[in-house]
């Protein structure tokens, strides 16, 4: 058993660089330590280039890191493999088309799920209590899913998929839940519908979650914290009430006073 006062995800000092000796060198992540506390939904903004989806893909196992340590639940995953970390972690892409197999059945994709880190055996089959399980679960998403249950996932919407791959990220209550903008690519309808679905499951299963975001109005309005990276490092933190009493305008001027630059992020501008 973990102590209870483990961070359930602890960055220390971890250091990335990419075409390191180059002249096209860029450091994404710059000593960069932050600690998640279990049951924190911590939202992450920045500019361009700020080094957002390293920290994901960092965490996630994605490449090696060049100095620091990661723990996850106070096991050092530093060295250990995407495949293996992948046990503890739950993840969601911008693309919709990521996470899922489109030519499988929905129950198919959530018996796969369900089934992620258990020994394979070469015959599976879903039994009528998993059947009804995924029904219940479907259902709770209110997409009329869980009527379509025999479906190819490749017939689903953007944001029909985008929900089933948040209930299979979430199905094994991993230690961590990775969101990588994973509302970019849907209208703003659907993706303030993705987003609802993505608080009730974090609070259902009581998961600590990264949400990297280009919209500032999104990463003011859920979860617990907030942080704002720049250069590859975390410039600005905040939680409680102190964050929801944030406004797009008092972040982007802390983004000036902190950095020394204008914020250029023309995306997250845009969704003002």
């Amino acid at each position: 058993m973990s102590e209870q006062n483990n961070p359930m995800l602890s960055l220390q000092e971890i250091t990335k660089a990419f075409y390191s000796g180059t002249i096209n060198e860029k450091i994404a992540l710059d000593h960069l330590s932050l600690d998640l506390q279990p049951g924190d939904f911590v939202t992450v903004i920045g500019g361009n280039g700020a080094g957002k989806s390293t920290l994901l893909n960092a965490a996630a196992g994605a490449f090696p890191i060049d100095k620091g340590n990661i723990l996850i639940d106070g096991i050092n995953v530093t060295k250990l493999a995407e495949h293996k970390r992948a046990k503890y972690i739950g993840r969601v892409f911008q693309d919709p088309m990521t996470g899922t197999a489109a030519n499988m059945q929905i129950e198919e994709n959530l018996a796969i799920a369900a089934r992620r880190g258990r020994t394979r055996t070469l015959k599976w089959s879903i039994t009528a209590a998993e059947r009804k399980q995924y029904r219940d679960m479907l259902a709770m998403l209110d997409l009329g899913l869980e009527d379509r249950m025999t479906a190819k996932v490749g017939l689903l919407s953007g944001g029909q998929r985008q929900a089933l791959t948040l209930l299979m990220a979430t199905l094994t209550q991993p230690k961590l839940l990775l969101l990588d903008e994973h509302t970019a690519a849907l209208d703003p309808k659907t993706a303030a519908k993705v987003l609802e679905i993505s608080d009730k499951l974090i609070e259902q299963n009581k998961l600590t979650a990264l949400m990297v975001t280009h919209n500032m109005k999104d990463a003011i309005a859920h979860g617990n914290r907030l942080i704002m990276m720049h250069n590859g490092r975390v410039i600005f933190d905040v939680s409680g009430e102190e964050k929801r009493n944030l406004t797009v305008d008092a972040l982007i001027e802390k983004f000036s006073q902190t950095s020394g630059e204008e914020f250029a992020s023309d995306r997250a501008l845009l969704s003002k």
